[in-house]
């Protein structure tokens, strides 16, 4: 259908325009969908084909004009960025000119659809060349320290508890000891801390500090007040710091049993040797920590390509990223007990600095795309099938749900295939790049991660 779309404001990416369909364009179509209808409703009092077409505008031609409106909106949106190849930031967002008045008459084919039509589009701007960037590529030396260690830590889940000789023998570092317990905050029992028939393997540190230690000597059958603090930086914030006991009764007292680590351990493993075992426990560790260190050479990465390029930003995409990362932030804290004031800061000031984190991610978000669109990364269908597989095992018994799941939802399966793209545009910049290979020990890794900063794109 014939319609004239003007321009009517144009302010940086943003552009608007007023649409305008006749009347008598609106009825030519309104009068073609009738008479295609005419053959196929069925109406009481009347032949098949033969219902009169002022009958079928009574009966259905509002709702069929409400599909003429939808139809001529998306011309339009089609018309405007074909016309003007335009690269949209986002879906266009029309709104009707007009009141209730002026819209029955567009339902009747009596008056003009006017609407208008808001479009942001994405910005312009050269990618460049990568050579003069410089980045440390981080490589982790895996020690045989540390495969001795995560072989121990292996074989000590593997080792099997006797339970101790005599009456009441009592626990020493090492023994497995089968405790209940109630904590208690100033007196009154708080939520989660009690247990029932709990298996603690003293010296493990898997309960806070002081804890374990305190249980050394106590013997089966025992009953036990264990006083102890909260660390400072607790992840439940609402015992943080806090002063605790815990009422502990001894149930049971196992010493751990012999277990030597040889080829029959390594049998236990699926490998006929020792040897085999450990060069596969080396390569799981160097594998998991080029995966850790590949996350500190990316962030260097795109540190030095957000400091490389600046350009006006879609402000509908900020908007959309920075809502998602405030929920996020405001659920966490929700989840954790926390508010703005705990954490030293006031929800301005978290405002200010989660709308510069969406920024940051909406600009390298776009140069990334850039990139891979310049370079013609491409992600194939066998590759998001591949990630989509591991991604379902660590849910079991849900495998055939989320599989149809991703399959049927585009949306869902285009969440696998994005990263696969962001890593293989930020492969092709390192190629380009100048990298320089910096080994640091696994230690040096943990430290960079607890001194890392939300950055990433």
């Amino acid at each position: 259908m014939a319609m004239q779309v003007t321009e009517t404001s144009a302010q940086g990416l943003k552009r608007d325009y007023k649409v305008v369909v006749p009347a008598a364009d609106l009825a030519a179509k309104l009068e073609s969908q009738l008479e295609d209808m005419k053959g196929k409703v069925r109406i009481n009092g009347f032949r098949p084909g033969k219902v009169p077409t002022a009958h079928m505008r009574r009966l259905y031609g509002k709702s069929i004009m409400g599909e003429v409106v939808q139809e001529a909106v998306n011309e339009a949106n089609r018309k405007i960025v074909e016309d003007n190849k335009l690269r949209l930031a986002g879906e266009p967002k029309f709104d009707i000119v007009g009141g209730q008045t002026e819209m029955e008459q567009v339902l009747e084919a009596k008056g003009d659809l006017a609407f208008t039509v808001a479009v942001e589009t994405l910005p312009s701007f050269d990618i460049g060349k990568f050579d003069d960037v410089t980045v440390d590529r981080f490589v982790v030396d895996v020690s045989d320290a540390e495969v001795d260690e995560a072989i121990k830590r292996m074989a000590d889940q593997q080792r099997a508890y006797n339970d101790k000789e005599g009456d009441a023998p009592a626990i020493a570092n090492g023994d497995r000891a089968t405790i209940d317990f109630v904590g208690k905050i100033d007196g009154e029992p708080f939520e989660g801390g009690s247990g029932e028939g709990i298996d603690l393997v003293v010296g493990s540190k898997s309960f806070i500090p002081g804890f374990e230690e305190q249980l050394e000597g106590v013997k089966k059958d025992e009953s036990k007040t264990i006083s102890v603090s909260f660390p400072e930086n607790y992840a439940a914030a609402r015992l943080a710091g806090k002063a605790a006991t815990f009422d502990v009764t001894v149930k049971n007292v196992a010493a751990p049993g012999e277990l030597a680590i040889d080829d029959e351990f390594a049998k236990k493993f699926g490998f006929d040797t020792m040897e085999a075992f450990r060069a596969a426990v080396r390569s799981n560790i160097e594998a998991d920590m080029a995966r850790g260190a590949r996350v500190h050479t990316k962030r260097l990465l795109l540190d030095a390509l957000d400091g490389r390029y600046s350009f006006e930003l879609p402000q509908g995409l900020v908007e959309q990223e920075f809502d998602g990362i405030w929920r996020s932030v405001v659920n966490e804290q929700t989840a954790a007990g926390k508010t703005f004031e705990s954490e030293g800061t006031t929800e301005e000031k978290a405002r200010d600095e989660y709308r510069r984190i969406a920024e940051r991610r909406v600009r390298l978000g776009l140069v990334l795309a850039e990139v891979g669109q310049e370079a013609g990364v491409k992600v194939e269908d066998d590759e998001v099938t591949k990630a989509l597989v591991e991604r379902i095992r660590a849910f079991p018994g849900q495998e055939q749900a989320l599989w149809d799941y991703y399959r049927k939802n585009p949306q869902a399966l285009g969440e696998i295939r994005a990263p696969l793209f962001e890593e293989k545009v930020i492969d092709h910049i390192l190629s380009q790049a100048k990298v320089t290979d910096k080994h640091v020990t696994r230690d040096e890794l943990v430290k960079m991660d607890q001194d890392g900063v939300e950055t990433a794109a």
